[in-house]
């Protein structure tokens, strides 16, 4: 039971981390799709040290393909809520300069 829910939690962070990558959410529904196939591939493994082997692998490749800045959604700290709260630059030309 406890390898279940590990991988439902890998299943999960895949998919999360395919969306932090993917520009546009067709895009990401192909990868989603990929990634699924990749999951439904090993769900016959029964033998525990298998499943512990491919677990570790998944987790190796996850953190090997974090993104340096995911996706916050806008109501979390640091999230693009706040960045458009930013003041507007300022558009008046550049004082003149006495040579």
């Amino acid at each position: 039971m406890a390898a279940k829910n590990e991988v439902l939690k890998l299943y999960r962070r895949s998919l999360k981390l395919a969306l932090d990558w993917a520009i546009h959410r067709h895009l990401w529904r192909g990868q989603a799709v990929y990634i699924r196939s990749l999951f439904e591939a090993n769900k016959n493994i029964t033998q525990p040290r298998q499943q512990r082997a491919l677990i570790e692998e998944t987790e190796g490749i996850l953190e090997k393909w974090k993104h340096p800045d995911p996706y916050r959604p806008p109501t979390a700290p640091g999230g693009s809520k706040y960045e458009r709260n930013l003041p507007v630059p300022t558009t008046e030309p550049p004082p003149p300069m006495h040579v």
